[in-house]
C-alpha cells in the first residue's frame, strides 16, 4: 500500500503538530481493514519539499506507534524522503532513540534500496544484522548460533531485541505456535 503524503497533507510543505495529527487521522482512515500477512505501508514522501520534527512525530511515528502496538500485519517504511525531509526525521529519531524503515520506491513499487535510519543500540543493531543475514531466525536460534559471550548467551535476551525490532516495524514477525520467528522486513513480500 502506497500512501501519498503530499495528497494526503495537501502542501510540499508539512508542519506543525495540528497539520500532523490532521494527516494522522487521514492515514488512519486509510487502513480499512488488517491484512492476513505481513504488508509494508510506504508513506511515500515524493515531492515534499520539507516536513518539519513536530509533524513528522504527531504524523508518521504515532501512525507507526499505533500500527504497531497493535502487533498489525502493517509495516510502516518512509519511502522517497528528499535529504532536508530524512535530516529532520534523523534529528527527530535521534533525541527519543527510536529507528525507522526507509527506502527509495519506484513507481511500480519496486523497492530500489532500503535501510533502518534512526538510532538502535549496538545489540539491536547486531540483532537486525543477524536477522538480515539469515533471512529468518528465532531467538533460540540466534541463542545457540551467537550466545558465546555472556550478555548473549540467553534466548529471553535474544527474543527481547527480536520483539523490540518487530515492534519497530524493522523485521517482520511470524508466529509458529508457541514460537516466533523473524525476517528480514523486506524479504518475502
Amino acid at each position: 500500500m502506497r500512501l501519498n503524503l503530499k495528497d494526503i497533507g495537501g502542501s510540499e510543505v508539512l508542519a506543525g503538530a495540528v497539520n500532523g495529527r490532521a494527516t494522522l487521522n487521514q492515514l488512519l482512515a486509510k487502513i480499512t481493514s488488517e491484512p492476513d500477512v505481513p504488508e509494508l505501508v510506504f508513506l511515500d514522501f515524493s515531492d515534499i519539499q520539507v516536513a518539519t520534527a513536530s509533524f513528522l512525530r504527531e504524523s508518521v511515528l504515532t501512525f507507526r506507534e499505533i500500527v504497531r502496538r497493535h502487533r498489525s500485519n502493517l509495516y510502516p517504511v518512509i519511502a522517497n524522503a528528499n535529504e532536508a525531509v530524512k535530516d529532520e526525521l534523523l534529528d527527530l529519531l535521534h533525541s527519543r532513540g527510536d529507528c525507522l524503515m526507509a527506502c527509495v520506491l519506484s513507481e511500480d513499487e519496486s523497492v530500489l534500496e532500503a535501510a533502518p535510519i534512526g538510532k538502535l543500540d549496538p545489540k539491536q543493531s547486531l540483532t537486525f544484522e543477524l536477522v538480515s543475514e539469515h533471512g529468518e531466525i528465532g531467538a533460540g536460534e540466534l541463542m545457540r548460533l551467537y550466545g558465546e559471550q555472556e550478555e548473549l548467551k540467553h534466548s529471553t535476551a535474544w527474543n527481547n531485541r527480536l520483539t523490540t525490532l518487530a515492534s519497530l516495524g524493522l523485521v517482520v514477525e511470524l508466529s509458529q505456535g508457541r514460537t516466533k520467528r523473524y525476517r528480514p522486513l523486506f524479504g518475502g513480500f
